[in-house]
């Protein structure tokens, strides 16, 4: 196969040169893929493969684990929140069985919600093609790699060939200079990031993240911006591995060690963009710029520092946008003008595959320490190694001693498919990624926010700055 030039590459492009089979003069590339993380919902693909008679061809470059479905309130399918759900995940245990894949079941001390384990685990490594039947699998891009989500029907494509077609998209980068101010998190910065491009700003796009404060930030912090990427409208997110990157996997159960450790680093120090790479398009933002950000409507592009006010819709110029917003309004029950400071809140969550490892609760227990949350709230842990490392810190008991649900690992009211949910007409200060209509629940208001944002509103009952009380 022949790559796409060799000078002034990308690092994207590297990456994607490494792994096309075939190219034809038109139309997606033939990519070989490194990793298929699966979940409850690849149901659809297993049927499908039985139905064709076909097999799982790498059976040890597959990953399942349950987190959708999975109950909050104990380890065992007989916990699920209804008959449905339970079949659900008995189903999953099946398919893992018969395909002979490796298998993270809700017993195992390793499962947990995908984009959190495969990194943790070392499963996901730079220079790979990810993919997984869930759109949040950009995640993954922090370490380095590509990774995107795919339907059931290129699911089942995958598990049978370990290939997928694919149409290379057009690459951004995005650089974030200068450095953060306090109370700025990592979700600050990409929420702002989506707020000034727009939800469908990055649409056709890889985003490549880079500039100081990226390089700044820990792994997981990297990984709660690339798993935002879907939020940009953008195929995948991507940052170029370093040695915070091989800090994090060295010594981690899949990731090579020895020689092959070794070898490994030569390899990804050749995996950055070149000096002379050329992007369809670059955007520039100062970290020094952005506040502790929170959502307001039904798309993370409606977004503003918490001390904004609820933007006036009249003040559009567009007629479709304006009804847009005001539609997102009239959902929320919030008025123009409104300052976001000011708006009570029924219930927390902390937790999702954008905010549930362990420097996310230490960073919400950080603010609850000594202190009563006034709303109900649950955290929930991103993984079973995450949970034991966060009570073996006692972070478990901060959130209890305020007040706070701390319960098992899964995708839980991010997704509200597993019985956990919002209450319709309820507001609830959420660490997760998405707040359309509906998805925490029917009729459910969502704000998106920081694990500390999201900890000062369980203490004050309302959105709060956080710096506030980290004073």
């Amino acid at each position: 196969m022949q790559a796409r030039g060799k000078a002034g590459r990308t690092l994207f492009d590297k990456i994607w040169d490494r792994h096309e089979i075939h190219r034809p003069d038109a139309g997606p590339s033939l990519l070989y893929v490194d990793r298929d993380f699966i979940h409850e919902g690849s149901f659809h693909a297993f049927a499908d493969l039985r139905k064709r008679g076909l097999t799982v061809a790498r059976p040890d470059q597959v990953f399942g684990m349950p987190d959708h479905y999975v109950p909050t309130a104990g380890r065992s399918a007989e916990a699920a929140a209804t008959p449905e759900l339970r079949q659900m995940i008995e189903t999953f245990d099946r398919n893992m069985k018969w395909a002979g894949v490796n298998h993270f079941p809700l017993d195992d001390d390793r499962q947990g919600i995908v984009h959190v384990v495969g990194p943790e685990q070392g499963i996901t490594l730079p220079g790979f093609i990810v993919v997984c039947s869930d759109s949040h699998t950009s995640t993954h891009g922090a370490l380095g790699a590509i990774a995107f989500g795919i339907g059931q029907s290129e699911n089942a494509h995958v598990l049978a060939t370990q290939t997928l077609w694919q149409r290379r998209p057009k690459v951004m980068r995005i650089n974030v200079t200068g450095s953060r101010g306090h109370g700025v998190t990592a979700k600050d910065v990409i929420l702002s990031i989506i707020g000034m491009i727009g939800a469908g700003g990055a649409t056709g796009y890889a985003i490549e993240y880079a500039g100081p404060c990226i390089e700044a930030m820990s792994m997981e912090e990297r990984l709660t911006i690339c798993n935002m990427s879907i939020e940009a409208g953008a195929r995948c997110g991507i940052v170029a591995p370093d040695e915070t990157t091989y800090a994090y996997l060295k010594g981690r159960p899949y990731a090579p060690s020895g020689a092959l450790w070794e070898a490994a680093l030569t390899d990804w120090r050749l995996l950055r963009s070149d000096l002379d790479a050329r992007f369809d398009r670059e955007i520039e933002i100062d970290a020094g710029d952005i506040a502790p950000m929170v959502t307001w409507g039904t798309s993370p592009e409606h977004v503003a520092g918490i001390n904004s006010v609820v933007p006036d819709p009249a003040e559009q110029p567009d007629e479709q946008r304006r009804k847009t917003l005001q539609a997102a309004l009239d959902y929320m029950g919030l008025q123009a003008g409104r300052r976001l400071d000011d708006i009570a809140i029924d219930m927390v969550f902390i937790g999702s595959c954008t905010n549930s490892r362990l420097e996310d609760l230490r960073d919400a227990a950080a603010v609850l320490r000594g202190r009563k949350a006034v709303i109900p709230g649950m955290v929930v842990p991103g993984s079973a190694q995450v949970k034991q490392a966060a009570e073996a810190e006692g972070l478990d008991l901060i959130f209890k001693d305020a007040g706070l649900m701390w319960l098992e690992p899964g995708c839980s009211l991010c997704a509200a498919m597993n019985g956990d949910i919002v209450p319709a007409g309820k507001r609830c200060a959420s660490t997760s990624n998405r707040n359309f209509v509906g998805r925490q629940g029917a009729g459910s208001r969502t704000h998106l926010l920081s694990p500390t944002m999201a900890a000062a509103a369980a203490i004050r009952g309302k959105l709060t700055d956080v710096r506030e009380l980290m004073r």
